[in-house]
């Protein structure tokens, strides 16, 4: 239920009419990821912070392939990446420590290696430095939110009441839509009276972060120790972080004892207690979910929406899938290309995937953490044992047992070619393509920031889409380019062979790719009664008749 906000009795002179389309509370890396997602789409957004700058201390220490083409869409890459590590893997040792098997993904799917190293702070300074490209956009630091009304709940109106607190003051605002991306402990959640479903684990683990590391290895070292399960996760800059669990009984006051930190860090590498300790901190891990993530005209996305164990480096990952998914969509029913019936979505396809990614972490971590000698030796063995069938070992070695960004419903036509190497509801690959002149660049790059359709030579370019696109030529690794095409915008050379394979395989001479690159639908495949029913599907997300592509 919302906090009530007696605004109704407010004199008009005391009420501030700013009014935004977007308002997200929290300034961490899924509402400043958000906001510039909102940003290149024109959306007038305000971000709304209680603390007085964006967090310094360093969290997330894991970004993936997917997060990194976020970064890509929010055209921000090339501040970020120097500041990441990219393509590390993780070394897995045992009781005994011993490595006994590596998990070090080679491949790019989409673009960017699987796993990379950062500083959560420097990707958070980025986002929000990147919000000043935008003159429709701002970040109010000290602004702590202590109360919303959601008209839309109350009687079908159309706006959200803010109430915020500033220098003693109150500071009242309205908008279309609130986004919460305010933390675990997220007090829109707590105003609404969602509950979160899951578990919380009665393991604690003490994190230490540590300056001027010697060592140059990047891998992560994984100690499935039953003595002391730990971590060592190298980061950019030479900086370093252990995390060791604690058993049940142990203080965590005693515990984040200096002495006591380095005899721990000394046991696993000697040079690396003698560095500088920047923070140590104790924390419990949880699997939880909130029950709803859209109430009314209020959503919640990142830790607000799930909370997930720290053992695949997937909780920050996560918020910013939510981050691109939720972006397009608010901006398609802001400008009215859409009807608000399409946000009904976001939870729809975004919900189960992360509950998907919360359990994979949760089967890491119960075999990070043996019980016993006796365990360890069980499930190192199997491990081994698997990796003498190359299948087996290439399904661990490339990581992939990590759920795919694939939708079970949504914003696509379900059911739909099932037989296609990518499915509609998934997740397009990003190959590196070639444009006219030879240069050649990632696939994102020429496809822009809205709908795209892709087809190949023997596609005919639709008229009546009712969706704004971009229109893409895909010239066949054995062709040449021709010249221009009316009502083609743009024509890049499938270098590897890989988009066109995956149109073949459904049977598809082009695709419909959303905003946020996962394919709408097939198109083109050559009968009248094979052809899918866009305007009839896409008539239940249609605010009002668009203009054709």
């Amino acid at each position: 239920m919302n906090a009530a906000l007696p605004l109704s009795s407010l004199p008009a002179a005391m009420r501030d009419e700013q009014h935004f389309p977007v308002v997200i509370v929290g300034a961490g890396p899924t509402g400043l990821m958000l906001a510039n997602l909102l940003g290149l789409q024109g959306i007038k957004t305000l971000v709304v912070e209680r603390n007085t700058d964006t967090v310094g201390e360093p969290r997330a220490v894991t970004i993936d392939d997917e997060s990194l083409r976020t970064v890509q869409a929010a055209g921000l890459l090339d501040e970020v990446l120097p500041q990441v590590v990219q393509g590390y893997g993780v070394h897995y040792h045992s009781w005994r420590g011993k490595e006994f098997a590596r998990i070090e993904p080679k491949s790019q799917e989409y673009g960017f290696p699987k796993r990379n190293a950062f500083r959560q702070q420097l990707l958070v300074g980025e986002l929000r430095d990147g919000l000043q490209r935008f003159d429709h956009t701002a970040i109010w630091f000290g602004h702590e939110l202590t109360g919303f009304r959601d008209e839309g709940e109350a009687g079908g109106g159309e706006t959200v009441h803010l109430a915020l607190s500033h220098d003693g003051q109150t500071r009242h605002i309205t908008c279309q839509w609130l986004v919460a991306s305010d933390g675990g402990r997220s007090k829109v959640r707590e105003q609404l009276g969602i509950a979160l479903k899951g578990s919380t684990y009665d393991e604690k683990w003490l994190i230490v972060d540590l300056l001027d590391r010697v060592s140059a290895f990047r891998h992560t070292s994984t100690y499935c120790d039953p003595v002391r399960p730990a971590i060592r996760l190298p980061g950019p800059q030479g900086t370093l972080r252990y995390e060791f669990m604690l058993h049940e009984g142990e203080d965590a006051e005693q515990v984040l004892d200096e002495g006591n930190v380095r005899g721990w860090i000394r046991a696993r590498n000697p040079a690396d207690a003698q560095l500088a300790i920047t923070r140590k901190v104790v924390y419990a891990f949880h699997a939880r979910v909130a029950e709803r993530w859209q109430s009314g005209r209020v959503f919640l996305a990142g830790d607000a929406a799930h909370l997930t164990p720290p053992f695949a480096g997937q909780g920050m990952n996560s918020g910013v899938r939510d981050a691109a998914n939720l972006a397009w969509k608010l901006a398609a029913v802001v400008r009215g290309e859409m009807a608000p019936s399409l946000l009904a979505t976001y939870a729809q396809e975004r919900k189960p995937h992360a509950w998907s990614l919360i359990e994979m972490a949760v089967r890491i971590g119960r075999f990070m953490q043996p019980k016993s000698v006796l365990a360890a030796m069980l499930a190192q063995g199997a491990l081994r044992l698997c990796s003498l069938y190359p299948p087996a070992r290439d399904y661990v070695l490339q990581l992939k047992f990590k759920p795919r960004p694939r939708f079970g419903e949504g914003f696509f036509l379900r059911g739909e070619r099932p037989e296609a190497l990518v499915p509609a509801g998934q997740l397009l690959p990003q190959p590196r393509v070639e444009l006219p002149g030879g240069s050649q660049v990632p696939l994102d790059d020429v496809l822009g920031h809205g709908f795209a359709w892709l087809g190949l030579a023997d596609a005919t370019p639709p008229t009546d889409l009712r969706l704004p696109c971009r229109m893409v030529r895909v010239v066949a690794q054995r062709d040449d380019f021709l010249r221009p095409e009316p009502g083609i915008d743009a024509a890049l050379r499938d270098i590897d062979g890989s988009l066109e394979s995956i149109l073949r395989s459904a049977g598809a001479r082009a695709v419909l790719l959303r905003p946020d690159r996962y394919v709408l639908a097939y198109l083109g495949y050559g009968g009248a009664r094979d052809e899918p029913d866009l305007h009839q599907w896409h008539a239940g997300f249609a605010a009002q008749p668009s203009t054709a592509c």
